[in-house]
This record gives C-alpha cells, sequence and structure tokens, in this order.
C-alpha cells in the first residue's frame, strides 16, 4: 500500500491544507511542507534499502474490469528517483513560496499538492487509462497555479500552457484507445494493463501511429522544438514554485514516458524513428542555447536553457544504449535541481527589485555575495563543470550516443559551448558590473538558504558519487534493452 500511500497523502494535505486557510495561512503552509516531508522519508527510506531490483514495489487492485482498466501501480529504479525528485523539489516548492503567496494561500497549496500528486500518479501508474487520469490531473492545478498567481500575462500563459499540453494529450488518449483494441483483437482480451501491452503484435504502420500519438504528449511536454513555444511564456509568468515544478519536473513526465511507454510499446517503430529524433534533439540543443543567448527576461533566458538541455534527454533515449539512457536518466534529476534553483533565484530577484530584465541589474555581488556564490554553482553546473552532477549526465550522454551517430554527437557538443555562453552571461549581467539598480537589495534569509543548501549539496553530490543513482537505474534499463531487442528480434523472424 506504500505506493498508494505516497498520492493519497499529496491528496489528502492538499485537501487539508486549502481547509485549515479559512483558520491560518501559516497552518496551510506547515501542513503542505509535513505531507512533502512525510512522502519524501518513505521514498527515502525505499531507497536505502533497495534491493536493486527491476520492481521494487507493486499494487494491483481491479477498479472496472469489464474495460479492463485497474488501479495498477509499480515502482522501479526510475520511478523511484522521479519520485524522490518530486517530493524534494516540492518540498523546497513550499519553502520558496512561504512569504511570495499572500492571497488564496490555502488553495495555492492545494493545488501545489495536487499537481504533485498527479506528477506521482504518472510516475507509479501502469495501467494506460489510469495514466491519462492522472496526466489530466497534474494538468488543472498547473493552469490555476500560473493562471491566479502567476505575473502580468498570466492569463495568456496559462491558456497557451492548458491549449498545448490538453490538445497533445488527446491524440495520446488516441493511441491509448487503438493500442487497447489492437490488443483485443489479437487476444479477445480488452485491457489497458502496460504488462500484458508488451510486445502486442500490429504491423510496422499501426505502430507508427499509435507511437506518434504517444509522441504527441510527450514531445510536446519535454518540450522538443517545434513545439516549445509554450514554455517561455508558462515560466516568465509563473509563480516561483510554479516555475520550479514546471522546470524540475512536468518537463520530466515528458521524457519519462519516452523511456516507460514509447520504447517499450513500440520497440520497432522506435527505432526506425530514432535518428530523426536525435536530429530534433540536437536540434532542440543548439536552438535552446542560441535564443537563451538572446533574452533579457531572466525567467525567459532560463526557460530557454530547458529547451536547450531537454535535447540531451532526448539524444540520449533514442541513442539506444544503455550509457545514452544512463545518461538521459541523470540529466533529468540534474537539471531539475540546476533549473529548479535557477528559477528560484530568479524569483527571490524578483521580490526585492520587482523586474525580470537582466539589462536593469548588475553588481548585487557586493550586496548579496552568498546569494552571488550560490548562482554561480548553478550556473556552472548548467554548463556542465566537472565535479557538479550535470557533467556526468551530459558526458554519459554524448559517450552513448557517439555510439549511434557521430555526426550528431559533434553538433550536441557545440551546445554545451554555447551553454558557456548563456550561462556566464546570468553571472555577468546579474551579479557583476556596475549596479544598475539601486532598490534595497539584501542577501538571502536563513529560510532562503535552507532552500538552497540542499540544492548545492545534491548537485555536487551527484557530480561526484554518481554511482548510487546509476546503481538504482540499471536494473530497469538492462531489462528494458533486453526486452526490446528480444521483441525485435522475433519481429525480424517472423519477417523471415
Amino acid at each position: 500500500m506504500i505506493l498508494v500511500t505516497f498520492i493519497s497523502v499529496l491528496m489528502i494535505g492538499g485537501i487539508m491544507a486549502w481547509v485549515a486557510a479559512s483558520w491560518s495561512n501559516l497552518a496551510s503552509r506547515w501542513i503542505s511542507l509535513i505531507t512533502l516531508l512525510i512522502d519524501f522519508i518513505l521514498a527515502i527510506s525505499i531507497w536505502m534499502n533497495n534491493a536493486s531490483t527491476p520492481w521494487i514495489e507493486k499494487f494491483y487492485a481491479p477498479w472496472i474490469p469489464n474495460f479492463g482498466i485497474n488501479f495498477s501501480l509499480a515502482l522501479d529504479g526510475l520511478s523511484l528517483l522521479m519520485l524522490l525528485l518530486t517530493f524534494f523539489l516540492g518540498i523546497l516548492g513550499v519553502l520558496i513560496s512561504w512569504n511570495e503567496i499572500q492571497y488564496r494561500v490555502g488553495f495555492f497549496h492545494f493545488n501545489l499538492l495536487w499537481v504533485l500528486a498527479g506528477i506521482s500518479g504518472v510516475f507509479l501508474t501502469m495501467d494506460l487509462f489510469l495514466f491519462y487520469f492522472f496526466w489530466e490531473v497534474m494538468l488543472i492545478p498547473m493552469y490555476f497555479l500560473i493562471g491566479i498567481w502567476g505575473h502580468e500575462n498570466k492569463r495568456y500563459a496559462a491558456f497557451k500552457f492548458f491549449i498545448f499540453t490538453q490538445a497533445s494529450g488527446l491524440l495520446m488518449l488516441l493511441a491509448i484507445l487503438g493500442l487497447y483494441f489492437v490488443h483485443k483483437n489479437n487476444s479477445g482480451v480488452g485491457t489497458f494493463d502496460y504488462f500484458q501491452l508488451l510486445g502486442t503484435q500490429m504491423s510496422l504502420s499501426t505502430s507508427r501511429w499509435l507511437m506518434f500519438g504517444f509522441l504527441a504528449a510527450f514531445i510536446v511536454k519535454l518540450p522538443v522544438v517545434p513545439f516549445h513555444t509554450w514554455l517561455p511564456d508558462a515560466h516568465s509568468q509563473a509563480p516561483t514554485a510554479g516555475s520550479l515544478i514546471l522546470a524540475g519536473l512536468l518537463l520530466k513526465t515528458g521524457a519519462y514516458g519516452l523511456i516507460r511507454f514509447v520504447l517499450p510499446l513500440f520497440p520497432e517503430a522506435s527505432a526506425e524513428f530514432a535518428p530523426w529524433a536525435m536530429l530534433l534533439g540536437v536540434v532542440g540543443i543548439l536552438y535552446g542555447a542560441s535564443l537563451s543567448f538572446a533574452q533579457t527576461d531572466l525567467k525567459r533566458l532560463i526557460a530557454y536553457t530547458s529547451v536547450s538541455h531537454m535535447g540531451f534527454v532526448i539524444l540520449g533515449v533514442f541513442a539506444f544504449n544503455s550509457l545514452a539512457m544512463q545518461g538521459a536518466v541523470m540529466q533529468m534529476i540534474t537539471h531539475g535541481i540546476t533549473s529548479g534553483a535557477l528559477f528560484a533565484i530568479a524569483g527571490i530577484l524578483y521580490e526585492r527589485i520587482h523586474t525580470r530584465d537582466i539589462n536593469a541589474m548588475g553588481g548585487f555581488w557586493v550586496k548579496a555575495p552568498f546569494m552571488g556564490v550560490t548562482t554561480l554553482i548553478f550556473v556552472l553546473a548548467s554548463l556542465g563543470l566537472p565535479v557538479l552532477g550535470n557533467f556526468i549526465a551530459e558526458f554519459l550522454t554524448l559517450i552513448g550516443s557517439w555510439q549511434a551517430n557521430q555526426t550528431l554527437t559533434i553538433l550536441a557538443t557545440t551546445g554545451i559551448v554555447a551553454a558557456t555562453a548563456y550561462s556566464l552571461r546570468i553571472m555577468q549581467k546579474v551579479f557583476l558590473g556596475k549596479t544598475l539598480n539601486e532598490k534595497t537589495m539584501t542577501d538571502l534569509s536563513l529560510r532562503e538558504k535552507l532552500v538552497f543548501v540542499p540544492l548545492i549539496a545534491a548537485i555536487i553530490w551527484l557530480g561526484l558519487f554518481p554511482q548510487k543513482v546509476l546503481n538504482t537505474t540499471k536494473p530497469m534499463i538492462d531489462k528494458s534493452f533486453k526486452t526490446e531487442q528480444t521483441t525485435l528480434n522475433q519481429k525480424d523472424n517472423g519477417i523471415q
């Protein structure tokens, strides 16, 4: 029942935080914080006792058996790491918004916890109908987070986010239904169960169309160029906690979907599409880097760095080897930490000087040295400096992608050079040079330091001791590639 607990605790905590706000906003904040701490401690305890098996925990209960819909949850190394990231960033999201959110506090924490519940459900569910349900659950609360507590153009950004993700999600629903009927025609049994749908026999043409339905939802959420235009608007208008959740977690649901569903369910179509997917990844790396360097809005700048970094995930996933896949998973984790920290810094700066324009900043290092050092650490992580976690992620991805396509790997490597330019530009414009903004600038408070110190520790630990993370995902990756190769071999033998 621990898998059900992860989700139900967040949902119940969200309702309690909303109700408690009618008496005290402080109580609402503490309920949210304690709720996330409970889930985080439970996830840590599982991780410490992980037996390095492909599936660590499973839960199954009938829901609508006549239609093959069941409440099926499972936890492996990949989903465990994603849950740890979810609860970790959720705790920091509550802390960073402690003073920022001053109206409708209860409803804010309700939406925050429910979007995290939806994300947790996405990482745990093994029933495709239930997966779509949680995919939608995480959409609506994020719409409210942007539309109610965002900045000047919040309604436009919220609508754009909703339309992009909802439209692509409907295409995935059609693909899920298509897979359901294909399996039913083959076996006589209608089911949405992930494990039963693996290896479903279908023509290559059918496999392509169904794969593209899933891809539509995942590449929009990731996002992949040219389906990325909702991201800069959503990031720039969202409250600080919303940006942290968007960059750190919602984008990762797209990458998770590729690894969990697209490659295992459609191995032949995925292998055929792989060169084009890797090309899209490289385009995203270079395009995101160039657009980052052109931005003057600090949050939009950081948003475009996410487009660039997510290109490495696409590159690694579709390189079809374990090294690149390990790099892609590591990139999902390290990018969540790094981009989350940079968005938190952008939010703190906005609270103090009420602008996101980097041309109106400068010279803040003298007044806020702790903030300056903190920003420097995450800027260096973003550009892939050794000893920090992002370097491990990009190194593994590029080593793995070299085995698949050397030309695209060389082009992707130039993206790291571009990352140096846009990352150091943040430091130059915001913390160095002359002081252009005379408003009072104070250094990080104790509460803000409590947010950034764990993030700093995490990104350094991942850079120095990545083996724990790599060992956690290894059984899943090994089993995944073995299953895909077996499926491809069976199809080849059938053709012969």
